[in-house]
């Protein structure tokens, strides 16, 4: 889209921007979520289980896809995922192919399946990156500090640091150039440098000392940004690997946030929230889409993925993990919970679970508004 500065031109420019990022998250929501209920599907009907409806999104619905004799396949109105509906799912059924009907390993394999779908899904996109697209950061020089380590060794704007120490960083790593340098202050690292000539140089320097560095002050002393570099190479074990690593580190990413939560509402609960919801989510996704390169928005995907294994995983209703909760429960008490209570338990997980999203999307309201 062209833009010519005009207030007209900015805000269809805006328009179009906010439009195409509330598409996107809509679909990368639809994808994580038709995964995790593929998962279902998959291994409802693998172990015998009667699925009546397959649907692509929430009702009301917009058109019947097909059937394949058991199991109708149809496209519905609201975009927000999917959604797999087995009989006797709800607690109450005589046909003996209903899920209510079926022994407690089956129950917990249908409702893990789901989980499984989307942890696999980031280890498979984690692990693509790793193999194929995953670039290296390097450091541009935007400024040198007089009488810095930098200034001593002729580094001045424009100067690329591709590599310390012999050694590249991957961009998805958690280790920067920047930090690696931090780590060891007082000593001396060599730089490897493509100046804006294209003439590549090892520079042997000092970092500045520990002292300098607690202060503030960066132990290179330059001003920086980071830019991507060539695709690192990988065999396809090591990237394998890496995609397990990644997947754990992932869902340790969300186990933290989810404890950093529980942290903050019990010490100071009118304070904002350490984790976004829905609309802070379309805001990272919009800000990757236009600020960073594609890999960066597959890689945002996975960790979405992972994020949404971990959260339904929590035994709390109605997640999955709440609905293997109470199937432990009855297995434990060899007596169905009434029927009534447990629908009555779904329904108020619910409701808390939506005023939840309301509150944290509050907050997320409330940072992007301060951040524009």
């Amino acid at each position: 889209m062209v833009r010519d500065g005009t207030p007209g031109s900015d805000l269809v420019s805006g328009l179009f921007d906010t439009t195409l990022t509330i598409v996107l998250f809509l679909a990368i929501l639809v994808v994580l979520v038709l995964v995790h209920e593929v998962g279902h599907f998959v291994v409802a009907r693998l172990t015998g289980v009667r699925v009546h409806e397959f649907g692509v999104g929430f009702p009301p619905r917009l058109a019947r896809l097909g059937s394949d004799g058991e199991t109708e396949y149809t496209l519905n109105w609201l975009p927000l995922g999917g959604f797999v509906r087995m009989e006797g799912e709800e607690g109450e059924s005589e046909d003996p192919r209903a899920f209510v009907r079926q022994g407690l390993g089956k129950r917990l394999t249908i409702l893990v399946a789901g989980v499984v779908m989307n942890l696999a899904l980031a280890f498979v996109i984690f692990t693509v990156i790793a193999w194929t697209f995953e670039p290296v950061a390097e450091t541009r020089v935007e400024s040198v500090s007089a009488g810095s380590p930098a200034a001593s060794v002729g580094l001045v704007e424009g100067d690329v640091i591709t590599k310390v120490d012999g050694r590249t960083f991957p961009y998805f790593d958690n280790l920067a150039p920047t930090a690696y340098m931090r780590d060891r202050a007082g000593q001396q690292v060599t730089l490897t440098v493509e100046r804006a000539s294209g003439q590549t140089e090892e520079l042997p320097v000092t970092l500045r000392g520990a002292e300098d560095v607690a202060a503030g002050k960066g132990a290179l002393g330059i001003g920086a940004r980071f830019t991507l570099g060539n695709t690192i190479e990988r065999t396809p074990l090591e990237a394998i690997r890496l995609g397990a690593e990644r997947t754990v580190e992932a869902c340790g990413m969300v186990l933290g946030a989810l404890r950093d939560l529980v942290v903050s509402v019990v010490s100071d609960p009118g304070s904002a929230p350490p984790v976004s919801g829905p609309i802070g989510i379309a805001q990272a996704i919009g800000t990757v889409r236009t600020q960073a390169p594609p890999v960066v928005l597959f890689w945002l995907v996975a960790v979405l993925s992972a994020n949404l294994a971990v959260v339904n995983i929590l035994p709390f209703p109605p997640l999955d993990g709440g609905r293997m909760a109470v199937a432990l429960i009855q297995a434990v008490t060899r007596n169905r919970i009434n029927v009534r209570l447990e629908r009555a338990t779904y329904f108020i997980g619910f409701l808390l679970l939506m005023a939840f999203i309301l509150w944290v999307s509050y907050f997320d309201i409330v940072r992007g508004s301060a951040g524009a």
